[in-house]
């Protein structure tokens, strides 16, 4: 649960033992003397998944795991360790939607300008906690909902109202996640209390006023991953992953994720299935795999809900595979890639299958592939028509801190979108090229252009002092490979135009270096921010805005030097800093402080900021920075950033009114 203490992270992301590609193939290919387990076929294979024809052969499929599984614990128990299979997390959900998505996703394309939010793909808006309407910026913080009018030059807090149905105990909940759709708020959110994930709606008007609606919960296990979100919007539709790892005994159906409209005295039979038995999916295993894998021990389920009408509408499609999970949304699909372990004496060995949920509603599609993504940033859908994917071989899945751990070796997989097919054939060696590896665990990767970077740097961890380390740019099109030198970690990667920057960190110094990529892959001079350190590890806690082809500024929030990545959920941010970029040189224009606040707030529900509380924003010409419960206004004037004026939006009142110099 998000409650454990911060500190015991650390415990969490450390004793990962590495594991190369070539020894997997090697154990890999014992499972059968003569078959290779990536090119292993049932025959003929089909384009697509096959769902099951009816709730009955979906509760026979069931019956005959139970089944396998008793005779592999009586076989553990009479010491046959050969037989025993212990599936490791590691796999994403599946995704069936309208097919009006993907007509949704031109226009919200065309909305990408007004948006606030450093997302991974243009017109896929992800789930954070701060968004705009109309003339006002909407905030998710500790379990409340606040509005900020910002149109007509304002900066003033408007209304606020609790994030969670009226009448219930929250105490027990985390409302992580917000999207705006129209007039509709979204907050997503998962209960221990009530069990599941918890979707709130809320109407807010063109004044900012804002007003509860109704309350959904999905049965579910919980979705948090330290480095993906939950939700995506496109258009009207709202797409998100929920795990629900499946016990064997009794009717597993019965677990299966379900929807109910909560009032006070709901009851669980209430709850009516998203997921019908015609919509769940498995794959067609190589028959080598289907002797030796459990792999039918999680349902990952992608549900697609309508926000255009008053009540909310959702289906769901879901895969039943490993109980690991990445999953990436692209503008066109959803991908999930799902890995198992098993343990046979000394022997170890990995199976993971890649699955695609088109946007538009098709049946899906999988693959045997091998190795294990780091994060969502590990994936790119490619205009070209190819799924690339950056794997090492040791990784546990997103879910809580597995992001944090991975080690091994690394490759890079790309494959034609035209090779996914029923799950019966895998990839091709030919689809994998080896690439340099990392020194440690917590790995960074972003695809940026035709080139994917990566690195390995502190996270969650303590800063330390170093001799610099690696940075490796590869050209996914042509294979070209980079090694770049850094005076730091690597602990951010994000794109700045055409280009990118590396942020990091040695000893109490915060690094940002730029990354020409032109050409061939070069590092310009970096800029060195003395005495500070990160003050978000979120994707959105960056945010970039171009100017022109070759400028722009960004905004990092950043604490105090020495401060531990795992930090941010017990302090604030110190400050919002501002970067100039002019043809990939950096200068410092200033930063927007944040005040003495209290958060002497009366919480009742999500009193930790797992997903942080401080980010950058660029809106209509205007620059914003989000330090806790401050909203603080700047104007950069002859490269300088001047303080305009700061509100708290917790007190409901406006701070001071700040004059040039």
């Amino acid at each position: 649960m998000k409650k454990f203490a911060a500190v015991g992270l650390l415990v969490l992301i450390t004793g990962v033992v590495a594991y190369s590609f070539s020894t997997y193939f090697l154990r890999a290919s014992m499972i059968e003397p003569g078959t290779d387990p990536l090119v292993a076929s049932t025959g003929k294979s089909e384009k697509t998944m096959k769902s099951f024809a009816s709730e009955e052969a979906l509760k026979e499929h069931f019956r005959k795991l139970a089944e396998k599984q008793e005779r592999i614990r009586r076989e553990a128990e009479k010491g046959n360790s050969t037989a025993l299979n212990q599936p490791s997390p590691s796999a994403p959900g599946s995704l069936a939607s309208e097919s009006a998505i993907s007509s949704d996703a031109k226009s919200a394309t065309a909305k990408d300008d007004e948006s606030i939010t450093n997302n991974q793909h243009a017109g896929v808006d992800e789930g954070g906690i701060v968004k705009v309407h109309g003339e006002h910026l909407v905030i998710l913080r500790r379990g409340r909902l606040f509005t900020v009018k910002v149109g007509s030059g304002l900066l003033a807090p408007v209304s606020s109202v609790n994030a969670y149905a009226p009448g219930v105990n929250p105490s027990n909940d985390w409302y992580d996640e917000m999207l705006v759709s129209r007039n509709t708020i979204v907050v997503i959110g998962y209960s221990y209390g009530r069990g599941g994930t918890e979707i709130n709606l809320f109407d807010i008007d063109t004044s900012g006023g804002l007003k509860f609606r109704s309350s959904y919960h999905l049965r579910s296990n919980d979705y948090y991953s330290s480095r993906n979100y939950a939700s995506r919007l496109i258009g009207d539709k709202l797409v998100f992953y929920t795990p629900q790892y499946i016990g064997y005994h009794g009717d597993p159906t019965k677990q299966f994720p379900a929807l109910r409209k909560w009032h006070q005295g709901a009851t669980k039979d209430e709850f009516r299935t998203v997921v019908s038995a015609t919509r769940v999916y498995r794959p067609e295993r190589p028959r080598d795999r289907e002797e030796t894998a459990q792999s039918s021990s999680a349902l990952h389920t992608v549900t697609v809900c309508d926000l255009a009408g008053q009540e909310m509408s959702c289906n769901g499609t879901a895969v039943l595979g490993a109980p690991g999970r990445i999953f990436y949304v692209s503008p066109k699909s959803v991908y999930v890639w799902t890995t198992e372990w098993n343990y046979r004496g000394d022997q170890t060995s990995a199976g993971s299958m890649v699955y695609s949920l088109p946007l538009d509603g098709a049946a899906p599609s999988a693959m045997g592939v091998s190795g294990v993504p780091v994060d969502q940033f590990s994936f790119l859908e490619s205009d070209d028509d190819h799924l690339n994917v950056l794997v090492r071989s040791v990784g546990y899945g997103e879910q809580m801190w597995g992001s944090e751990r991975t080690a091994g070796d690394v490759a890079l997989f790309r494959t034609s979108l035209d090779a996914f097919n029923d799950g019966s054939e895998s990839a091709s060696r030919d689809c994998y090229r080896n690439l340099p590896n990392v020194e440690g665990y917590t790995m960074q990767n972003r695809f940026v252009g035709d080139h994917i970077l990566y690195g390995a740097g502190n996270g969650w961890g303590r800063q330390k002092s170093t001799d610099g380390a690696n940075l490796y740019a590869v050209n996914w099109k042509t294979g070209g490979t980079s090694s770049l030198y850094l005076d730091h970690s690597v602990d951010r990667i994000e794109q700045m135009g055409a280009d990118a920057v590396v942020v990091g960190t040695n000893g109490s110094d915060l690094y940002f270096s730029p990354i020409d990529l032109t050409r061939m892959p070069l590092v310009r001079r970096s800029l060195v921010r003395k005495n500070a350190s990160q003050g978000e590890l979120r994707s959105h806690g960056f945010f970039y805005r171009p100017e022109s082809k070759e400028s722009g500024i960004l905004g990092l929030p950043i604490a105090r030097s020495g401060r531990a990545g795992y930090r941010h959920l017990m302090e604030d941010s110190a400050a919002v800093v501002f970067i100039r970029n002019n043809d990939r040189s950096l200068k410092e224009v200033g930063e927007l402080e944040a005040g003495a606040t209290s958060t002497l707030d009366n919480c009742k529900a999500s009193c930790v900021d797992w997903y942080g509380n401080a980010r950058p924003i660029f809106l209509r010409g205007r620059v914003f920075a989000l330090l806790g419960y401050e909203l603080v206004e700047g104007r950069v004037d002859d490269d300088r950033m001047r303080e305009v004026r700061r509100v708290n939006y917790l007190l409901g009142r406006r701070m001071t009114e700040m004059t040039d110099d």
